[in-house]
């Protein structure tokens, strides 16, 4: 993370569970249209895809902007990932 800031695993938490969600969101819209037969309701669920697309795209930048995500650097990710989880369980003693 750039700088321990006091509240950087917190947003690091909060924007890592709002990423997993938008993920979540667009494998079930893509689903969701693949499955559809009316026309309306596919060009409806392809407008909202697209959005759940963007909104990923925006938490994305925001993390890598700010340290919390790695994805073209496997080795810093696992760092990244295994502090979070030390961070977890020193929690989960409190």
């Amino acid at each position: 993370m750039n700088g321990e800031q006091p509240n950087a695993m917190s947003d690091m938490a909060i924007a890592t569970e709002f990423l997993m969600t938008a993920k979540s969101g667009i494998k079930a819209y893509a689903a969701a249209i693949a499955e559809t037969a009316t026309p309306e309701l596919k060009s409806a669920l392809r407008i909202q895809l697209n959005r759940a697309i963007q909104t990923h795209e925006q938490i994305s930048s925001y993390m890598i902007s700010n340290g919390f995500y790695h994805p073209n650097d496997v080795q810093e990710q696992i760092k990244l990932d295994l502090k979070a989880s030390q961070t977890a369980l020193g929690l989960a003693q409190e």
